[in-house]
């Protein structure tokens, strides 16, 4: 594979097919996908741990200064629906595309997500990843996980979409580290 920088091509990568190849095979390389599916559920469960605490502490507040301002506070629960949604998306987005490339529930269970060129993610593909998880789950309900049994690489219909893959980090040191894509 190599890159043309010049010429009346504009600098386009040339490989066999014109496309690069997956980083991740799972047939060369088992390990990495082995378990996956069930450490992204208890992940999953983790980070909705993290992401209601907050959540459940500003309904508390909210409660109580409704209270002390004579229930005129409680208009603020109607700032809890799309405050909860923009910190779902910004915790998705920062843990995503921090250092480590997965929440805090994905760090937990070894798992990080990368592109399917080897990438590490970054905060729109991890904002975004957060948005259409949730879509995919609110029309197909749990048969989204369906998905992942029947592919090597253990991909869910959201990871298929954005061109990620989710991947044991505990074996990762076996793995080629890829250029960071800004």
């Amino acid at each position: 594979m190599s890159y043309s920088g010049s010429g009346q091509d504009g600098g386009v990568w040339r490989s066999g097919g014109g496309v690069p190849p997956h980083a991740f095979d799972p047939w060369m390389q088992p390990e990495l996908f082995r378990g996956v599916l069930t450490r992204r559920v208890f992940a999953f469960l983790i980070d909705l741990v993290v992401l209601s605490v907050p959540v459940i502490l500003a309904v508390i507040f909210i409660f109580v200064f409704g209270l002390v301002t004579f229930f005129l506070g409680w208009w603020l629960f109607g700032l809890i629906t799309p405050a909860s949604i923009i910190w779902a998306v910004v915790y998705y987005g920062s843990s995503i595309g921090g250092p480590h490339s997965g929440t805090i529930g994905m760090r937990m269970m070894d798992l990080e997500l990368r592109t399917w060129y080897g990438a590490p993610g970054y905060f729109v593909l991890g904002a975004a990843h957060a948005v259409l998880f949730w879509a995919t789950i609110s029309f197909l309900s749990p048969l989204v996980l369906l998905v992942g049994l029947f592919n090597g690489r253990r991909r869910l219909l959201h990871d298929m979409v954005l061109g990620t893959v989710v991947i044991n980090s505990s074996v990762r040191t076996q793995v080629t580290p890829a250029a960071r894509a800004y």
